[in-house]
């Protein structure tokens, strides 16, 4: 099971990086630490904003997110002026790239693929 991702968010970027993960579900939970970070959560798994003034933004690397309504959630990220692409469905279920504040690219998916045997 992931527990948590971590990306790192420039401080300027950081209300918009909460409304999108918002829009996804995920709400803001306390930080242990003092100052740096945001901790996010959604059903148990945590998002981790690391807050850098040079972010590292991996031109492929990618967090994927499970969104049941996924028409709703593209349709509210794009009401929101945030760039979606939907692509090619895996297991017959759809999917779509967000870009996030910053540049980072999140992966959602109706479901989950089929569990590997």
């Amino acid at each position: 099971m992931l527990q948590h991702a971590g990306i790192e968010v420039k401080p300027a970027d950081l209300d918009r990086t909460l409304e999108f993960f918002a829009i996804l579900g995920f709400t803001v939970v306390p930080d242990p630490f003092d100052g740096g970070f945001t901790w996010l959560e959604c059903a148990g798994t945590q998002i981790h904003l690391m807050h850098e003034d040079d972010p590292v933004v991996p031109p492929r690397a990618h967090v994927a997110v499970v969104t049941p309504q996924i028409d709703a959630a593209l349709a509210r990220l794009q009401e929101h002026g945030f760039e979606v692409e939907r692509r090619r469905e895996h297991w017959g279920e759809p999917r779509a790239l967000a870009i996030a504040p910053g540049g980072h690219r999140i992966e959602l998916m109706k479901a989950p693929p089929p569990r590997a045997v």
